[in-house]
């Protein structure tokens, strides 16, 4: 996260130097990405650069675009190094800053408050210095984040609206400000104290300004790619391919610019393994507990076009995940419709979904992460060799492991919603082959096809029905019409599930 090691200690660099400086010519700025995306990387390289380190530098874009190399005094901010979920926490922490700066610039003891405080503080750097002052706040959203819901949210926000509400009575002492963050909120008056700062999370000249693009990709770590594909004893583009499919496809604005996870990719070549680094480095808490108590299908939430203010700003008082899935990482940008202005949204990779999958797994059945795994890879290895025995006892005693407490849960009150989608998550976890949900023809829907290489399989399932009844409709809707002249072997399957034991209570197949 230091561009000065990376520089120093002669790590691979990806210049995004022409970007920063760019970024240096604005004046009050907000950035949004998911976390892990390099956000503090780019805070520090604007630091280094403000604080006229010219020979860093060295061999960059920035060498030949920046020719004063003035230094000015800059005040960075890291609000991720704090936990705020306790009141007292984001106050200590501002409190530690503006203790060491006015030990630089002096202190006025007539001012107390924070904002007053800190606005003398840049005041006095102006005078000192003779030039502006520059402010670097990195995830200036986690002070809101880490209580949300909680006592501490409220008092964090009315802190920081004083202390943002400096900006506005300092801009003459101000020649930068840059605000980084996961998520834009709104409707909250974070910024109501000063003129907001200019959004450019979709601003497509900024699109690569974090994370790695194909072309510096390929650019950057040939060299590794070529080891990578070595030890997996596979071709460079079959490699290419892997890690495209695996960490690439986010989008942050209309033109669709492919970005890879940077953390993920230099997590890749260190270990040489591919797997779900950015997924495993912690799931947010914030996330977690936002979406807590929803039935989110991801079908049906992506299915439909949104403008952009459904998705880039987060209301505090929206019980609606879309914002921040987006923000988090979890959604991408997957096209844009130029004539009515409107984004369609999904997974960026697959990484991504199955992080997702089991992130809302997790929180649904209640159960432990790597039960569900190796149940999962379980019931893979049953469905590759066709054995529907022990997919049905598999089911049924999964079914059955569920806590009580996740049935009992407010949400599941509707035992038929709860059912449907406990099958549309463990349906939706076997990624590994093609899993048709509510696949649709002319006469109706099959709940669940899955199409593996040698087998297709064909699920209805009735809730305090029979399975005879539900193979039925597998013949009378002719859910297996597209598949008479498919080679491979047709399973149809009835099941029936029971309210009472919550479990499978019938399994028929043909």
């Amino acid at each position: 996260q230091s561009f000065e090691t990376i520089i120093e200690d002669k790590y691979v660099y990806v210049d995004k130097t022409d970007l920063v400086y760019d970024l240096a010519q604005e004046h009050v700025c907000f950035l949004s990405r998911p976390r892990r995306f390099g956000k503090s990387l780019l805070v520090s390289t604007l630091e280094a650069y403000f604080l006229g380190k010219k020979e860093l530098f060295a061999g960059l874009f920035m060498e030949k675009l920046e020719q004063n190399w003035d230094v000015y005094p800059v005040f960075h901010i890291d609000f991720s190094r704090g936990n705020f979920s306790k009141i007292d926490a984001l106050t200590n922490m501002l409190n530690t800053y503006l203790s060491d700066w006015e030990k630089i610039y002096g202190k006025d003891d007539v001012r107390v408050e924070l904002g007053d405080r800190f606005q003398y503080v840049l005041e006095q750097a102006h005078k000192k210095t003779g030039k502006k002052a520059v402010v670097l706040i990195d995830e200036y959203d986690k002070p809101l984040l880490d209580p949300l819901g909680e006592e501490a949210e409220k008092s964090n926000r009315d802190t920081l609206r004083g202390f943002y509400g400096t900006f506005k009575s300092a801009d003459p002492y101000l020649r930068f400000v840059l605000l980084t963050g996961v998520t834009k909120f709104s409707q909250i008056t974070v910024f109501s104290g000063f003129n907001q700062p200019r959004d450019i999370s979709m601003d497509s000249h900024y699109d690569a300004i974090c994370g790695i693009t194909e072309e510096e990709l390929y650019q950057y770590f040939d060299e590794s790619i070529i080891e990578l594909a070595k030890e997996h004893m596979c071709s460079v583009d079959e490699m290419k391919a892997m890690l495209k499919m695996q960490y690439d496809g986010y989008h942050f604005s209309h033109k669709l610019l492919d970005i890879y996870n940077p953390f993920s990719i230099m997590n890749v070549f260190a270990l040489r393994i591919l797997d779900d680094y950015w997924y495993r480095s912690g799931t947010p808490f914030y996330l977690a507990k936002l979406l807590e108590g929803h039935q989110i299908n991801l079908e049906k939430l992506i299915s439909c076009p949104y403008e952009a203010k459904y998705f880039i700003d987060y209301r505090a008082d929206s019980e609606d995940p879309l914002a921040m899935l987006y923000q988090s990482g979890y959604l991408t940008i997957k096209s844009y419709d130029m004539r009515y202005r409107e984004y369609e949204l999904g997974y960026p990779n697959d990484e991504v979904k199955g992080a997702f999958l089991a992130l809302i797994a997790n929180g649904y059945f209640k159960t432990d992460e790597n039960q569900q795994k190796n149940w999962i890879k379980q019931l893979d290895r049953m469905l590759r060799r066709g054995d529907l025995n022990a997919v049905r006892d598999a089911f049924t005693s999964f079914l059955a492991s569920i806590p009580y407490e996740a049935n009992k849960d407010e949400r599941a009150k509707d035992f038929e919603s709860h059912f449907q989608y406990t099958l549309y998550i463990i349906f939706r976890l076997l990624s590994c082959y093609t899993v048709l949900i509510e696949k649709q023809n002319s006469m109706g829907r099959a709940d669940i096809i899955i199409e593996c290489d040698k087998d297709i399989y064909i699920f209805e399932f009735k809730l305090d029905g029979s399975a005879e009844e539900a193979l039925k409709q597998i013949e009378e809707k002719q859910y297996a019409l597209p598949y008479l002249n498919d080679p491979r072997s047709l399973h149809k399957i009835g099941v029936n599930i029971s309210s009472e034991t919550r479990t499978v209570a019938e399994w028929k197949e043909r």
